[in-house]
Parts: structure tokens; C-alpha cells; sequence
């Protein structure tokens, strides 16, 4: 990728911008981007699905790094730019014109694959919680490492009793170990988002026994969905997880954010017996 001109060339060349409505900010710093594609460990001769390339800055960091890509842009600006890194990468990227909240990831990709991605800020949560859903599991893909804005990174990661600590939480590590691997600030971004951003790393675990995502999802929506509320009242609708909350001996009175993954895994044991 080396014999590949500058991304400020390119975009300027093939008069690219960062589109707002589909929540696009360009990363250009080559070192930055190398780091990111290093996050996953060795990904020599390892197959990457990225999602929202944009102009190709992570494309070229993770060719470099050795992988083969299936790169799915719906932007069809960032096509011409894209097929310019596809003419020196070998053979080893392929680009597909969709939305990825469409296509069949794991045809695309093939399983276990790495997903690295700059994520669309509008699509982003949307594209986790359907990677980390599902009652298949191991899932198809090795790993996600997944650049968020910073606020909704903590949330992935957040313990317990802390304001982040949510929905999103439970969903990426009662089946995963999800960790934040890297601070990016705003000033990395063509143009500037308002917003810090971070990097999350996946990876996916043991699926505890006697559990189905669709149990956990369900309780979960209900739980955080009045996070302020006391179980016995954001759980009303989920008679059987009230009878849960009895059987294991948890007080009712208890807010969301205070029970601990390993609490809500047990509920949604208890609610699929």
C-alpha cells in the first residue's frame, strides 16, 4: 500500500467529504490507523470485514497489516477511491457496494472473521447488537474491534453501579470479554466530530447454559428501558422474571444498574427453565 498516494490527495482528488447523514468522519493519521489494525493481534494471512471505509485510511492499515478485506461501503462516491487501493492490494480486497444492515455478513465474510471497523456513527450500535445477538453461538466472526463514539465505548464496557452502565453492557459481556483498547480524540477526524471517540475490542466467550439471547434481550429492554424505576415496576410486564427475582432471592426494590451481569444471566436462566 505504500505505492498508494496520501489519503488528503485522494479525497481531495475524487473531491470527497464527510457525509453527515450517513454519519461518516474520515481518519487520515496512518500511525493511528496501523495501531487500530494492530488491536486484533496477528492479522497476516487473517480474513477482515470492515464496514464503512469511506476512502480506504483502515483498509490500507489492515492490508498492510497482512489481511485479506471484504470492504461493504453504501457510499458510492468513496467507490472510485476505494477500487484504487483494490488495483494494489493483490487480489487480497473486495469491495461491496450495500448497506451493511442488509447483506449476509457471515456469506460475505466467511466465519471467523475479524470485524475492524470505523463505524458509521448512525449505524453503529444497531450493527453491535445484531454482531452480538442471535441464539447461534460461538457467532461467526473472531473479534470485533469496533471504533465508537467514547460515550457510547464506556457504555460497552461499564461495571455496575456507574451512570454508563446499561443495556448495552449486559449484551457484550455475558457471552464476551469486551475491553476499551484505545482513546481517539476528535482531532484525528476529517471534519472534527463534537464528540471524543474510542476503540472496543470483542471477543466472544462461553455462552453460559440454559440461557437464550432472546430471554436476555427481552429482560434487559424491559429493565433499562425505566432505568430509574424499581425492578417491580420496570419488570411489570415480565411477569416471569418478577417470579425470578422471588425464586433467586433478589430484592425487587433494586434499581437496573445495581444488578451485576452474572444476576441477569441467572434471571434469564430462570425465566427459559
Amino acid at each position: 500500500m505504500k505505492d498508494l498516494p496520501p489519503l488528503r490527495e485522494v479525497i481531495a482528488r475524487h473531491g470527497l467529504s464527510a457525509s453527515k447523514a450517513l454519519g461518516q468522519n474520515f481518519l487520515l493519521d496512518g500511525q493511528l490507523l496501523a495501531r487500530i489494525a494492530r488491536v486484533p493481534g496477528d492479522l497476516d494471512g487473517a480474513r477482515v470485514y470492515e464496514v464503512g471505509p469511506g476512502p480506504g485510511g483502515l483498509t490500507r492499515a489492515l492490508l498492510d497489516a497482512g489481511a485479506s478485506v471484504v470492504a461493504v461501503e453504501r457510499d458510492r462516491r468513496c467507490l472510485p477511491a476505494l477500487e484504487e487501493i483494490n488495483a494494489a492490494s493483490d487480489g487480497r480486497l473486495r469491495v461491496i457496494e450495500a448497506d451493511a444492515l442488509t447483506i449476509d455478513e457471515a456469506a460475505e465474510a466467511g466465519r471467523g472473521a475479524h470485524i475492524v471497523a470505523n463505524l458509521p456513527y448512525n449505524v453503529g450500535t444497531a450493527l453491535l447488537v445484531r454482531w452480538l445477538g442471535g441464539e447461534a453461538w460461538p457467532p461467526w466472526w473472531s473479534s470485533l474491534t469496533l471504533m465508537f463514539q467514547r460515550e457510547v465505548a464506556e457504555r460497552i464496557v461499564a461495571k455496575p453501579n456507574s451512570s454508563a452502565y446499561g443495556r448495552l453492557a449486559v449484551l457484550a459481556q455475558w457471552r464476551s470479554e469486551a475491553k476499551l483498547a484505545m482513546k481517539v480524540h476528535r482531532s484525528a477526524f476529517v471534519p472534527p466530530p463534537k464528540v471524543m471517540s474510542a476503540v472496543v475490542h470483542i471477543v466472544p466467550g462461553e455462552q453460559p447454559d440454559g440461557v437464550r439471547a432472546a430471554t436476555l434481550e427481552k429482560l434487559t429492554a424491559a429493565a433499562f428501558g425505566q432505568r430509574r424505576k424499581m425492578l417491580r415496576r420496570s419488570l411489570q410486564a415480565l411477569p416471569d422474571a418478577l417470579t425470578a427475582l422471588d425464586t433467586l432471592g433478589i430484592d425487587s426494590e433494586r434499581r437496573a444498574e445495581t444488578l451485576s451481569v452474572v444476576e441477569f444471566v441467572a434471571i434469564a436462566r430462570e425465566i427459559d427453565a
